[in-house]
C-alpha cells in the first residue's frame, strides 16, 4: 500500500508549484526523442511548445546528429554512442543557465557527468519505469536496477514526478528531492464527437486501447478478456505482428496521429488502460478529454487521474469487471475530469521545478 506524504513533503511540492521567474536559457538532454513516438516524447514536445509561447530559450540535446545504435530487445529506440567530449562540447556551446536531464540513457548519463564535473546543478525527471522495462527483458534483479536509478537520480537537485503515489514509491526506495510536474491535454483537439452507429464497422460497444504495442504495456490482460462488442488497439509497436496473430477478432488500426487519432478515441465506448508498469498515462487524458470513460488497474497513473472517481471511469483489480462498470459511467463526468488538466499549468510547475532545483543545487549540500 502506497504511503501518504508528509507534512514536509507537501509543503516542498507547494513551494515548487510556485511560479517564479522565466529561466533564461535551459538545456533538456533527452535519450527520448523523434522518431520514438510515446509518452515521453509528447511529453517534452508539449511542455516546449509552452516553454516557446512564454518566452523562454530552449535547446535540445537528443540521439539526433550523433551516431546511434538499436536497442537490444528493443530496436525502435535508437542509444547515442557520442562520446563525452562530443556532448560535453555541445553542451558547452550552449553554455545553458539551467540544465533539465530527462532520461537515464547514454546522453543523459553523460549529461551529469558533465554536470557533476563542473559544479552545474541539474534537475531530471522519472518518465519511465526502467527497472520493470529492462527487468522483463533480462535477466538482472530490479533490485540492482533500482539502485542505479537512485544513484542517477539522488546527484541531481530536483525529481520531477507525474504524481503523489509515485513519489511516495521513489521516497521508499530511496531517491528524494521529489517534485511535482503533472502532464496536460489538449482539450481543443481531443473532445467528444458524433457517435457513429457502427464505428470502423464494428458492433457496440467499442473497448479500445491506444499506445505502444509493446511488451510493458500488458496488453493481454486486455485481449483476452470476455467483453461485449468489439476491441480495438491503436497504435504500433515490436508486438503487433504478434499480437494481430494471436487476436484475429481485435481490429489493430496501426498509428494514428492528430485529427484522425482524436476521431478514433471519440468513437470508443471504454477507453482500456491494462498497463501496470507507465508513470501517468497521458493516454488516460486524452480519452477523458474525449468523452470516454477509463477502466483500468488501480495503480500509479490511472489511480491518480481518477481519484475515485468512479463517473468518470473504473479501477478495479478485476479489468473486465472495470470495462463493464465503465460502460456506466458518464461521458460528461470523464470530459469533466480531464479539462482539469492544461499543458499551461503543467508547463509552470516545470519551470519552478528548474528554478528550485537550480537554487537549491547553488546553495544547499549534496546528498547522495
Amino acid at each position: 500500500m502506497l504511503q501518504r506524504l508528509s507534512d514536509i513533503d507537501h509543503r516542498a511540492w507547494a513551494e515548487a508549484a510556485t511560479p517564479v521567474a522565466t529561466p533564461e536559457r535551459l538545456l533538456i538532454v533527452s535519450d527520448a526523442w523523434h522518431p520514438q513516438v510515446n509518452g515521453v516524447v509528447r511529453s517534452i514536445e508539449n511542455t516546449n511548445r509552452e516553454l516557446a509561447r512564454i518566452g523562454v530559450d530552449v535547446v535540445m540535446i537528443t540521439p539526433e546528429g550523433f551516431r546511434n545504435v538499436p536497442c537490444p530487445t528493443y530496436p525502435e529506440i535508437r542509444l547515442s554512442i557520442a562520446s563525452y567530449r562530443k556532448v560535453a562540447a555541445r553542451i558547452e556551446a550552449v553554455r545553458p543557465t539551467y540544465v533539465h536531464i530527462a532520461t537515464e540513457g547514454p546522453l543523459g548519463l553523460t549529461a551529469r557527468r558533465w554536470c557533476l564535473k563542473n559544479g552545474m546543478p541539474f534537475s531530471t525527471s522519472y518518465h519511465t519505469r526502467f527497472p520493470e522495462y529492462v527487468a522483463a527483458r533480462l535477466p538482472i534483479p530490479q533490485s540492482w536496477l533500482y539502485a542505479f536509478v537512485k544513484w542517477f537520480h539522488n546527484a541531481g537537485s530536483g525529481c520531477m514526478v507525474a504524481t503523489p503515489s509515485l513519489a511516495s514509491e521513489l521516497k521508499q526506495k530511496g531517491i528524494h528531492n521529489l517534485l511535482p510536474w503533472s502532464r496536460g491535454i489538449d482539450s481543443t483537439l481531443f473532445r467528444p464527437q458524433p457517435l457513429e452507429e457502427n464505428p470502423f464497422g464494428l458492433p457496440r460497444p467499442i473497448f479500445m486501447t491506444v499506445g505502444r504495442v509493446a511488451l510493458e504495456k500488458n496488453l493481454p490482460a486486455f485481449l483476452d478478456l470476455d467483453l461485449p462488442g468489439s476491441k480495438v488497439v491503436v497504435g504500433d509497436g515490436p508486438a503487433r505482428a504478434e499480437l494481430q496473430k494471436l487476436y484475429p477478432k481485435v481490429l489493430f488500426l496501426g498509428s494514428k496521429f492528430g485529427e484522425a487519432l482524436a476521431h478514433a478515441y471519440s468513437q470508443a465506448d471504454v477507453f482500456v488502460f491494462p498497463s501496470k508498469t507507465d508513470t501517468f498515462g497521458n493516454a488516460i487524458l486524452e480519452a477523458l478529454a474525449s468523452g470516454v470513460p477509463v477502466a483500468a488497474y488501480p495503480v500509479t497513473g490511472p489511480a491518480d487521474i481518477l481519484g475515485g472517481n468512479d463517473a468518470a471511469g473504473v479501477v478495479d483489480e478485476d479489468l473486465a469487471k472495470a470495462c463493464r462498470a465503465a460502460l456506466s459511467s458518464s461521458r460528461e463526468e470523464a470530459r469533466a475530469l480531464a479539462l482539469n488538466y492544461s499543458w499551461e499549468a503543467a508547463t509552470t510547475q516545470f519551470i519552478s521545478n528548474v528554478r528550485l532545483a537550480n537554487h537549491r543545487g547553488r546553495t544547499l549540500p549534496r546528498n547522495d
